[in-house]
């Protein structure tokens, strides 16, 4: 059917994608989650391909979709592995974003090609042991000697943590007291400095999640990213991004789930007939139907408001985040209990799914932050966005 809000650009888009996913994606899939393994080539063939940050322009060794066409491509990739979507979006929405919109020249010209094309890895290193949902809270520190910064800490839950060869570091720039006011975002290079420490998570596997620990790692004047004590309005503005993004993470995931129990449906038979000819399972459908069509609807939606410089893509990526998180969950849950005992097993996609799931209520702000966002904005208004 088509979309009001997609083109036949964005079409052929998807398509690509697709036929992407069936040929690399699809026959590493249960690997990575068994295994929790990070598919290192295959990430750098999705740089190869543009998927890896696809609204990164071309001068910087993307392709310059807009971000309807970024959204297309981490959607499509999740109805095959929810793990390459959300690392795309991380990828594309995070970090690519973030030195786009605030870095120098040089940071642009000799750091975001090698992101782009596969090259570099990047994590997005901001969430601590101390601090989640209150990142103005964060404790690693930054401090002055000698013209330089010297940075101390940990961080928490960093995905691509393990494998990155440059990170986004926000850290403490000025007393606690001054929470967000004293946070600075660093572009660091991977070194002996840096310890990295794997964690065993419990879906979204393969991702190379750890915790890092940063000891008295030396960055100078030109890796800050932005300005000085503004790095906290960087992670705002790309989380407002990356909630939509992490909902297509969140539509594509419970796109793959349908299709899966619609095919179970129909060759699944249950007391001489069909699954799909009990009214039950007819029902159980079209309510997952409807709610994966009310998902996309308000994610894209958002992303043609970004698209469109309407500032309130703000209040609607908070919805879609909110609604789509919660939605993966249902479908997914719903999915594994039509399928049965097949479903329960690590053959299927619903299986791992629902494990995956869970993580969208909880990355680039959790269910109960966007509802303060929403609420918010229904009080003082929409806030001042620079687009």
């Amino acid at each position: 059917m088509p979309d009001p809000f997609l083109t036949d650009e964005h079409q052929l888009v998807r398509n690509s994608v697709r036929e992407f996913a069936q040929r690399y994606v699809v026959p590493i899939t249960r690997k990575m989650d068994l295994e929790d393994y990070y598919p290192r080539d295959v990430i750098s063939e999705l740089g190869k391909q543009g998927f890896l940050t696809p609204s990164v322009p071309p001068e910087y060794g993307g392709p310059g979709l807009d971000f309807r066409g970024s959204l297309v491509v981490v959607e499509e990739l999740s109805r095959y592995n929810p793990t390459l979507g959300f690392i795309a979006e991380i990828v594309n929405d995070n970090i690519a974003y973030a030195l786009l919109r605030y870095g120098t020249n040089r940071q642009k010209e000799e750091i975001l090609p090698k992101i782009a094309s596969g090259e570099w890895v990047a994590s997005y290193a901001l969430s601590e042991p101390c601090c989640g949902s209150d990142a103005a809270a964060i404790e690693t520190r930054a401090e002055r000697r000698g013209g330089e910064w010297v940075i101390n800490g940990k961080k928490m839950w960093i995905t691509q943590g393990l494998y990155a060869d440059v990170y986004i570091v926000f850290a403490r720039t000025g007393p606690r007291e001054a929470r967000h006011r004293a946070i600075t975002a660093f572009l660091v290079r991977r070194s002996k400095c840096i310890e990295t420490s794997p964690i065993n998570v419990m879906g979204i596997r393969g991702t190379g999640t750890s915790e890092l620990t940063f000891n008295d790692c030396v960055v100078g004047d030109d890796d800050v990213l932005g300005k000085v004590n503004e790095g906290f309005k960087i992670a705002m503005v790309t989380l407002d991004l990356a909630r939509i993004g992490i909902s297509g993470v969140a539509l594509g995931l419970s796109q793959g789930v349908f299709d899966e129990v619609l095919e179970w449906a129909r060759t699944r038979m249950a007391f001489g007939k069909p699954l799909i000819e009990f009214e039950w399972i007819q029902f159980q459908l079209a309510d997952m139907k409807a709610k994966l069509e009310i998902g996309r609807t308000i994610t894209y939606k958002a992303a043609w408001l970004y698209d469109n410089k309407d500032p309130s893509f703000v209040l609607y990526s908070s919805i879609a985040k909110l609604y789509t998180a919660q939605m993966a969950v249902e479908i997914a849950r719903d999915g594994v209990q039509i399928l049965g005992g097949f479903g329960y097993s690590k053959e299927s996609f619903s299986e791992r799914a629902y494990r995956d799931a869970k993580v969208l209520e909880i990355a680039e702000g959790t269910n109960e932050v966007q509802r303060m966002v929403i609420y918010k904005i229904l009080t003082k208004g929409l806030p001042e966005v620079e687009l």
